[in-house]
């Protein structure tokens, strides 16, 4: 069993032992999530290579464009979960390994993966 460092975060911690189950292969790449207090991040990256396939986030022209005033953190997290599925789904992938990065599936990062469960990626 893999140690864990006790003078990180609660959150670097998880991230650690979540990334040491999660792997994304080229049939099924890892759907990578990072949260900053303003933005949100995330990319379907395929392991094998170490390469990012496809990429989204809320400081993209393309979603700025599409969120108002009116839009709180978690809409702005479906928005990017709807971008990066569709972008996903015109590069043939269908079905991806969901990376919380240490997050609690909660709030925005659950809103992201709805998002991009909605716009068709299987995870």
């Amino acid at each position: 069993m893999r140690r864990i460092r006790r003078d990180l975060s609660p959150r670097k911690r998880r991230q650690i032992r979540v990334r040491s189950k999660v792997y994304g292969a080229p049939e099924r790449p890892r759907l990578n999530v990072f949260r900053s207090a303003r933005h949100i991040y995330a990319q379907i990256i395929d392991d094998d290579k170490g390469h990012t396939i496809v990429a989204a986030s809320t400081v993209e022209a393309e979603t700025k464009g599409q969120i108002t005033s009116e839009n709180t953190k978690v809409d702005e997290a479906k928005l990017v979960g709807q971008t990066l599925a569709k972008r996903a789904l015109e590069k043939g992938i269908t079905k991806v390994v969901f990376d919380r990065a240490g997050y609690l599936y909660h709030g925005r990062i659950k809103a992201l993966a709805d998002g991009a469960r909605a716009a068709g990626l299987q995870f």
